[in-house]
């Protein structure tokens, strides 16, 4: 059984996906509402955190911040794809040739009603929340659109079916976050409600840190809190606490 995770010490570093986490899932990606007091609850994390918290989401960093504004987080953005340090250095990889993926997705969208495309930067999304019923039809179209090309890997998200870059994923851009300051030598906490999260509970556990499951589900993730509104209420009272706490002296790394 997932335990409630403990209360945030002063020396994490926090990572927070976006969607269903921090936010309630809407039915399109721009239909989502982010709480007035996100903003300043993040703003004084970032700032007792000594800088170490980063947003790390399927989104592209620019919806991000346009979300978020006017702060801007390190992040991580299409699962790593793109990574913007604690000294707003941005790092993207190359984007694919993805107009065979575009097509194909397109289409599907042209002759189905309900489905939704996204174009990133690196990475095409299919979205089939209005359409539930489709799973099978978007899925079977988008492994036939890259079949034969490792260089690209089929995500598959809440309702959303991804064509990304392989090899990359929220938790190699974890690990690349944990090796730099301010979040190097810091426990590690990351909170997430998708397939996509996993991989960055498989990288924060094992260094003693803490991963949260946002929602129901099977996970790796030994905590569990049961909505975005549980992720807000935990966060105001690490936030109460981190204030009436004395700095911490992040660990050496090993």
């Amino acid at each position: 059984m997932l335990q409630t995770p403990p209360r945030l010490t002063p020396d994490a570093a926090l990572f927070l996906d976006f969607d269903g986490t921090l936010v309630p899932i809407a039915e399109t990606p721009e239909a989502i509402h982010v709480p007035a007091a996100m903003v300043p609850l993040l703003s004084d994390l970032h700032d007792l955190l000594g800088g170490a918290l980063a947003v790390v989401s399927g989104r592209q960093i620019d919806v991000l911040d346009r979300f978020l504004a006017p702060l801007r987080l390190p992040a991580a953005g299409e699962h790593g794809v793109q990574r913007r340090d604690a000294e707003g250095q941005m790092q993207e990889q190359r984007a694919l040739d993805l107009t065979a993926v575009l097509a194909v997705a397109n289409e599907l969208a042209r002759v189905y009603e309900g489905l939704l495309v996204e174009r990133k930067h690196a990475a095409i999304a299919l979205h089939y929340r209005l359409a539930p019923q489709l799973e099978a039809v978007c899925r079977d179209a988008m492994a036939r659109a890259i079949d034969g090309q490792p260089q690209f890997e089929l995500l598959h998200g809440k309702f959303v079916f991804e064509v990304k870059p392989a090899g990359i994923n929220k938790g190699v851009a974890i690990d690349a976050f944990l090796r730099e300051a301010p979040f190097a030598g810091r426990v590690p906490v990351f909170a997430g409600d998708d397939t996509t999260d996993e991989s960055g509970f498989a990288i924060v556990q094992p260094r003693g840190g803490v991963a949260i499951k946002v929602g129901s589900g099977p996970s790796l993730a030994l905590h569990r809190l049961d909505s975005p509104r549980e992720v807000f209420e935990w966060l105001v009272a690490a936030r109460d606490l981190l204030a009436a706490s004395p700095p911490a002296t992040p660990r050496k790394p090993a």
